[in-house]
């Protein structure tokens, strides 16, 4: 505990005054003993961290062969705002407003159009999901699509922008 001392004052006056000091040394020790102690004992929090399987490098690129994944053995996601997801499986050429579709970011339905993408594609092991976050789409919608990706358990994803001639689309479904 802390110590007090008592002085006498010296001087001329008849009544004897004593001086107190309180020694604050032994506190400062006790307070970082307990800040020590609670360190050591609290649990902080550990970041939530999601696996993205990403495809090795190819150490000898070929600059003039760009895969082309054909309509069918893909499944586009764009996220918007206000917690919309569109989707669609075309070319720039087939997108209209009638083929990019809506759903919402339910588990079931997202799962679902995965697995009919995937039934429906002529070239199972070239299936990809491709999702596209516009400006407007929240960092959760995004986390949701790729936890729905991984339950599907498909392993062939990309995450890209959304481009402009799809972008065209969105805006005028979302007008």
């Amino acid at each position: 505990m802390a110590e007090v001392i008592a002085q006498e004052k010296q001087g001329g006056s008849k009544q004897r005054k004593k001086l107190i000091r309180v020694d604050m040394t032994p506190m400062v020790d006790l307070g970082f003993l307990l800040i020590t102690f609670f360190m050591f004992t609290t649990n902080f929090t550990k970041p939530n961290v999601m696996d993205l399987g990403l495809p090795a490098k190819d150490p000898h690129p070929d600059p003039t062969h760009i895969p082309v994944i054909k309509p069918l053995n893909q499944v586009t996601f764009i996220l918007g705002k206000d917690n919309r997801v569109f989707y669609h499986q075309s070319f720039k050429e087939g997108l209209n407003t009638s083929n990019l579709k809506e759903t919402n970011f339910s588990g079931i339905n997202i799962t679902k159009i995965i697995s009919e993408a995937y039934n429906n594609a002529p070239n199972k092991g070239k299936f990809t999901i491709i999702v596209e976050p516009t400006d407007d789409a929240n960092y959760k919608n995004f986390v949701d699509v790729l936890d729905n990706i991984a339950i599907s358990k498909k392993e062939r994803y990309g995450v890209t922008d959304i481009k402009p001639w799809e972008k065209k689309v969105y805006e005028e479904l979302t007008k």
